[in-house]
């Protein structure tokens, strides 16, 4: 076994026991769900569809868009045997060769839910929208079609010419703000509301700023074969950086994030991400 290296690990065990005595806090509120069975039918529903069974390899996975699923369902198809390697090329197909929970009979899901390893990989809420929009807005013409094209009509001035893809950040942030949570797409859905970690106690919650460390440490943990690695991450991809999130953030209006927060608000107290920094002070740099 490597050893951890010595700096960042006390900092790193401070962050997760903030998150888990956050999550513990707020869970053990008397209004809180305490099994999925709690939970109202529609949320029930985008839960279980969110979980990913591994029978062989006995866990569940939450998967969470914009958090590296694309990458850790190639594992899980790995792992099935239904692909070769986590490396081989192309478009990930998010539906075919994989198990969802929501899938099984109502006595499969509890057993696995009690007995199963549970994980899943969470990141800073604004950086998650902001990597969802310019990738769905920027890249993909189904949802340029889909959602920008209603999206600029309902929030600019004559944007009914719009083909969908010249959606601003800050049209898409009010667009956010008028949607229903339980209604949204996975894409920007909260953290909270796809994986309900007071419904379900996940056994590692990790995350997308430290991905490597922590898929290596459910890989151990889910003792994957050794030839199993987490993927690179794709050529294509465009990382979201602390500077351009900084141009977005800065260059929006702040009435419009404060407004958004409390939307998004569980994803940053429960995970122990800090609220947007929006000052003047911090947009002068």
């Amino acid at each position: 076994r490597r050893e951890p290296p010595a700096g960042p690990g006390l900092e790193l065990e401070v962050l997760r026991d903030t998150r888990n005595r956050t999550i513990r806090a707020l869970c053990g509120q008397r209004s809180m769900p305490r099994s999925v069975w709690d939970l109202p039918a529609g949320q029930r529903r985008t839960l279980l569809r969110h979980l990913l069974v591994s029978d062989k390899y006995r866990f569940l996975y939450c998967y969470v868009p914009k958090v590296a699923c694309s990458n850790w369902k190639r594992i899980l198809k790995v792992l099935d045997g239904a692909l070769e390697s986590v490396d081989v090329q192309g478009k990930m197909d998010h539906k075919s060769d994989l198990v969802f929970l929501g899938d099984m009979k109502p006595e499969e899901i509890s057993y696995r839910l009690k007995h199963y390893y549970k994980f899943l990989f969470v990141r800073n809420p604004m950086e998650r929208l902001l990597s969802a929009y310019r990738n769905k807005f920027g890249e993909i013409k189904e949802y340029q079609q889909k959602y920008g094209v209603e999206i600029v009509r309902r929030y600019r001035k004559n944007g009914g010419n719009s083909a969908g893809d010249d959606v601003t950040f800050s049209e898409f942030l009010r667009y956010l703000l008028d949607e229903d949570v339980e209604r949204m797409n996975e894409h920007w859905m909260p953290i909270y509301n796809l994986c309900q970690p007071c419904a379900v106690r996940y056994d590692f919650i990790g995350s997308y700023e430290r991905l490597r460390d922590d898929a290596d440490h459910v890989l151990e943990r889910i003792q994957a074969p050794s030839f199993i690695r987490f993927p690179e991450r794709q050529a294509w991809y465009k990382p979201v950086t602390a500077q351009t999130l900084h141009y977005y953030l800065c260059n929006t209006q702040r009435r419009l994030i404060k407004e958004l927060l409390p939307k998004y608000i569980l994803d940053f107290s429960l995970f122990a991400y800090p609220l947007p920094n929006i000052t003047s002070e911090f947009c002068r740099q």
